[in-house]
């Protein structure tokens, strides 16, 4: 994060929510870049998270495919469904043992413009049967996918990163139809879009 500052990059973090530390959090976002992913380690450390990533990066990018590994994250195949459920009970089990968060983007991923894609809801929902003490915190990024508008090179200048998380919401009722919730929650929340 702070690399990015000298090419002018900004960091805005909305949280008026006192969340707890003595409850596992399912951290659902919004997915425009890597650099949705600095922001949220930092200042959600308090809550250990534990990101749910594709496969492949769990090797070759120094520090973070080891800490993925070895960190407690769920690495899914998403050429082996049954791999990838298994993953995330593993990941639910753990994050409700010892009240850490999980940070899953539900679209799968990366959105290039701004513009949300659907939230596919399988993985939210494996969590959330396997950690159900757990408090679902929305969280809406904007301006994230500018510092990639050109690709890896060059990196966009001067953005305004900004993060705003939602009230939480126990874990209650219809899946599904709290999942829709959270997604239409997140979606309004983004404001930023390149059309």
């Amino acid at each position: 994060m702070r690399c990015t500052n000298l090419l002018g990059t900004r960091y805005h973090f909305e949280n008026a929510h006192a969340l707890p530390t003595d409850k596992p959090l399912i951290i659902v976002t919004n997915h425009q870049s890597m650099y949705d992913i600095p922001p949220i380690i930092w200042y959600m450390r308090k809550h250990h998270p534990k990101f749910v990533s594709k496969i492949e990066l769990g090797k070759g990018i120094p520090s973070v495919s080891y800490n993925l590994r070895h960190g407690g994250s769920a690495l899914i195949n998403r050429k082996d469904p049954k791999q990838s459920i298994e993953a995330l009970q593993q990941l639910g089990q753990y994050i409700e043992q010892h009240n850490r968060s999980a940070v899953i983007f539900p679209e799968g991923t990366r959105s290039r413009t701004g513009v949300p894609k659907p939230f596919r809801t399988t993985g939210l929902k494996v969590l959330m049967k396997h950690a159900p003490s757990a408090l679902i915190v929305p969280i809406s990024i904007n301006n994230s996918w500018k510092m990639l508008r050109f690709g890896q090179f060059p990196m966009g200048l001067g953005a305004c990163i900004k993060f705003k998380v939602h009230p939480p919401l126990a874990i209650q009722g219809d899946a599904e139809q709290q999942i829709a919730q959270v997604e239409k929650k997140i979606k309004n929340g983004i404001t930023e879009v390149r059309l």
